[in-house]
């Protein structure tokens, strides 16, 4: 059989089912009818593993053949489209720094699309368009009328609006801030984002129904992840439990890390740690971390962990004892992050180390506290 985007489109739709990260067929349906390829635009980003830090080439589809493009359309892989807001079309031969926009690898997608309970007749508020592939899929399946799509950054908005246009789809495109949600379309069954946030925006709750859902990556600076999936109460609150999936997005930027200035490290009182410092390089022991510590940025690995608190300047630093088997800290500043960090720690670990599938959200307009175990475990506020 000669390779076309439809076989290849089917190819990967029989693909995630065998890894079962399809297991709904009207989504594998949508994923074997929606034609990745146009979404990848004339552009994207391949990593240089051979340099040291974030060096991204320009792989420009005018350059390869055309089957390679196609099969690269349709690997599982996730395909940068921009870096630190310079589309791959535009780039010169080299770009130095962090991905601001991508095509999400289609297993993760359709997983998420499958975790937020997405199903027929469903009206869906979809927080960061990106390239529209997302978006199609959803159109795809449940009719362009049931789809609004915010997309914060204005260039990825436009080239995805064409995208979906050559594509057959019309959704509602809305280029703006997607914290502020689209109160003209709703009230909405489903909330889904696709870039995560440091705590739940009012606009979501109110824009979703009483009985709906919110699915968002919940991050923050260090960077900790979880997704939470969220129902709406009819008293104006939500709560759920996190996923046990292991999401990572792009932070909203509006959430994202505040500039950092220049510091100096190694400034405070010395004592000895009350936990190993290698549990931050644990996915959810930073998570754990950062909800006692949530304005911080952690920097280093392993020993060697600094925690930067951008607004006060409060710093903790980290380091083996060289005169015993346990490990130092030093801190500095009005906040005593690694207090924090180490009362956090220490609860998580007294439950049992659990994932984060093992805490919980609830919002209300008091505040926002994640729990662990149920809602009247220990908790944390978060940042809102």
């Amino acid at each position: 059989m000669s390779t076309t985007p439809m076989h290849l489109r089917q190819e990967l739709a029989a693909l995630l089912a065998r890894e079962g990260a399809l297991t709904d067929p009207g989504w594998g349906r949508a994923v074997a009818a929606v034609p990745r390829e146009r979404f990848l635009g004339e552009a994207v980003f391949h990593r240089d593993e051979s340099m040291a830090g974030d060096h991204w080439h320009s792989l420009r589809r005018s350059h390869l053949p055309e089957e390679e493009w196609w099969e690269m359309a349709y690997s599982d892989q996730t395909w940068v489209t921009q870096v630190d807001g310079i589309p791959a079309e535009a780039a010169g031969t080299t770009v130095v720094g962090a991905p601001t926009s991508s095509s999400t690898m289609p297993s993760m997608v359709v997983m998420m699309l499958e975790r937020a309970g997405i199903s027929d007749g469903d009206k869906v508020l979809e927080i960061g368009t990106g390239t529209g592939y997302s978006t199609a899929l959803m159109c795809e399946r449940l009719g362009d009328g049931q789809v609004t799509s915010v997309e914060y950054d204005r260039h990825a908005a436009l080239r995805a609006r064409l995208a979906l246009e050559d594509s057959g789809y019309a959704p509602t495109l809305v280029a703006g801030d997607g914290l502020a949600g689209y109160d003209k379309n709703a009230e909405y069954d489903r909330l889904i984002a696709t870039c995560s946030v440091r705590y739940i925006p009012m606009a979501w709750m109110e824009q979703v129904r009483d009985g709906g859902t919110i699915t968002t990556p919940l991050s923050g600076w260090m960077p900790g992840d979880a997704m939470a999936h969220l129902t709406l109460a009819d008293d104006g609150t939500a709560s759920g439990r996190f996923l046990p999936d292991d999401f990572a997005f792009m932070p909203a930027r509006p959430h994202a890390r505040p500039p950092r200035s220049s510091y100096v490290i190694g400034l405070g009182i010395e004592r000895e740690s009350r936990i190993d410092p290698n549990i931050l390089d644990d996915h959810t022991g930073r998570f754990v971390a950062q909800l006692g510590a949530p304005s911080a940025e952690k920097l280093g690995f392993g020993d060697e962990i600094i925690l930067l608190d951008v607004a006060t300047g409060s710093q903790a630093t980290t380091r083996r004892d060289p005169k015993g088997a346990g490990w130092l800290v030093r801190q500095h500043g009005p906040l005593k992050l690694w207090h924090a960090v180490e009362d956090a720690v220490l609860t998580w670990q007294y439950a049992g180390s659990p994932h984060q599938a093992g805490f919980g959200l609830t919002v209300t307009r008091q505040g926002q506290r994640v729990w662990l175990g149920d809602p009247d475990g220990p908790s944390w506020d978060l940042p809102a």
